[in-house]
């Protein structure tokens, strides 16, 4: 059977690849418009952020990446009062129909949806101190709002934010080691990064040289129970996904580390080796 492709057009108005995008798969009605904080007040002359829509808006706090998802029937002016009260975020992504379909009851539906699949994904810390409820919804209408929640997805995960996308299970096909001391982690390189697993250990106590950013990641790690201390050693309680190979090997050897050489598969080839030559 042929794959189900999507041809996805994105819209620079002003030519600038880090400034305003639209987005849009061209057979659907959904429109994405994607822009840095910096420029709202210049993004305000475009009609689209007048619309009926939901919106998240995204930050960073440490190494974890932050969302809030709301409504609103003037996406616009809901931006500006953001823009007043919230400082963490440094983006904002809207979602509109180019039919103007949506109502009020619509956007409700897809605010919730969105948190919900949001917290399922777990890729982004949520911000929402009140959690969207379901509105009530016709069963016809309720499934053309999944279909456009798809769309959704499918362009917020094409413009570089894949909130809503659940994280592969690892094939455990190609598991590599990362050793030290008393550390011992097991994983899998793939496309949302490098996943250690569950029963996988970390040595304890880090080197006078791990740095900052290495100690925080490690803290927050335990305070969040990713990281449960026994006897000598730290074990992984759950399968948990790294940015990136050194992220890993960091947390893992509680030092900085290259992971791209300490992450080795079991005939002693490095994920270097590997994946990158």
């Amino acid at each position: 059977m042929k794959s189900n492709g999507k041809t996805i057009q994105i819209y620079l108005p002003d030519g600038n690849p880090r400034g305003l995008k639209i987005a849009e798969i061209t057979s659907r009605t959904i429109q994405a418009i994607l822009l840095p904080r910096s420029i709202l007040n210049e993004a305000s002359k475009r009609n689209e952020l007048n619309n009926v829509g939901i919106y998240l808006l995204f930050g960073i706090n440490d190494s974890k990446s932050q969302v809030y998802i709301g409504e609103a029937e003037n996406c616009l002016s809901r931006l500006k009062q953001h823009n007043k009260t919230k400082d963490f975020w440094t983006h904002v992504l809207v979602f509109i129909s180019k039919t103007q379909f949506f109502t009020k009851t619509h956007i409700k539906f897809l605010e919730w949806l969105s948190y919900e699949q949001a917290q399922k994904s777990n890729r982004f810390l949520l911000e929402n101190s009140n959690i969207p409820t379901k509105p009530y919804i016709s069963e016809s209408v309720e499934s053309d709002l999944y279909d456009n929640f798809e769309t959704i997805q499918i362009l917020a995960s094409t413009l570089g934010y894949p909130v809503f996308d659940l994280i592969k299970k690892p094939t455990k096909k190609e598991i590599i080691e990362c050793k030290g001391k008393l550390a011992l982690a097991k994983g899998e390189y793939t496309e949302d990064g490098l996943i250690v697993f569950a029963g996988s250990t970390c040595n304890l106590e880090e080197t006078k040289t791990a740095g900052d950013w290495v100690i925080n990641t490690r803290k927050e790690l335990i305070n969040k129970k990713v990281l449960i201390k026994k006897d000598e050693i730290y074990e992984f309680s759950m399968d948990y996904v790294f940015s990136s190979p050194s992220a890993a090997a960091a947390v893992v050897l509680a030092r900085r580390a290259n992971g791209w050489i300490e992450w080795k598969y079991q005939d002693g080839k490095t994920l270097d080796e590997v994946k990158r030559q």
